[in-house]
């Protein structure tokens, strides 16, 4: 799993130059719309773009989405999940109210709204993913905060004259975190098929960005004579999502509680 994650941060870091053998964005007339090939791998697009300079290149915004769409909401999330389950009262129930408000709609319609209010991009796409996408950890954070607060160790703590913040982030938070670690790696995942959804229909990277989804897009006019403008790309988001449903599932296993 390590080795699936370490190829698209080797091909994020090392793409200039040492494995994109052309720009991603140069156009090249004479070399449009050209199949796979020794000079062109991944072949061309209409504009004569090198397909394979643009996947590899695309793997640093993608990734930076992938990262970007999660650590916001984690930890937001995290945090004010460990608040309101230590802390309970009128701050858990008005905290509840607004995480019950979110979820009453779809999850992409939100963030699709979100984003045509505020203008397409990538920065409006994360602020409209951090907007929604906190509940889910919220939850996560506050059910094991909940347990992990009447447990023997947690009441040694407060016997012993710890200060509840203390408590909270030093004995429970560390033990009730695990859940929406896990939960990380899989959104990863969603946040990869998210950014490429909203680049495809327009709201997310803009062209000439070479993002997968944005790619997908430019190519469907092109499906029948030219298949690989989309079809690497899709190949490429495809296994990025794999890999970290994978992950996911091996630190699952790995982090499971054992007899």
């Amino acid at each position: 799993m390590g080795v699936l994650l370490l190829l698209p941060i080797l091909a994020a870091t090392f793409a200039p130059g040492l494995i994109a053998p052309y720009s991603p964005t140069d156009f090249d007339y004479s070399a449009i719309l050209k199949g796979p090939s020794a000079s062109h791998p991944f072949g061309t697009d209409n504009f004569g773009r090198d397909v394979f300079s643009r996947v590899v290149y695309g793997t640093r915004i993608d990734m930076q989405i992938a990262l970007l769409t999660t650590l916001f909401p984690f930890v937001f999330g995290t945090l004010l999940g460990a608040f309101t389950g230590f802390v309970g009262r009128w701050p858990d129930t008005l905290v509840g109210r607004v995480a019950d408000l979110v979820v009453v709609f779809p999850f992409l319609v939100l963030v699709i709204a979100i984003v045509a209010v505020l203008g397409p991009g990538l920065t409006n796409m994360y602020i409209a993913v951090s907007a929604v996408g906190w509940v889910a950890y919220w939850r996560l954070v506050r059910g094991e905060v909940l347990a992990q607060k009447e447990t023997e160790y947690a009441q040694a703590a407060r016997v012993l004259g710890f200060s509840p913040t203390r408590v909270l982030l030093r004995h429970i938070l560390p033990n009730a975190v695990t859940p929406a670690i896990v939960y990380l790696m899989t959104d990863m995942s969603l946040g990869i098929l998210l950014g490429a959804s909203l680049g495809y229909l327009g709201l997310g990277a803009q062209p000439p960005t070479p993002e997968w989804g944005v790619m997908v897009a430019d190519g469907k006019n092109f499906m029948v004579t030219a298949w690989w403008i989309s079809g690497f790309p899709g190949l490429a988001l495809t296994l990025a999502g794999v890999t970290f449903s994978l992950i996911g599932d091996g630190l699952a296993d790995a982090l499971r509680p054992r007899s």
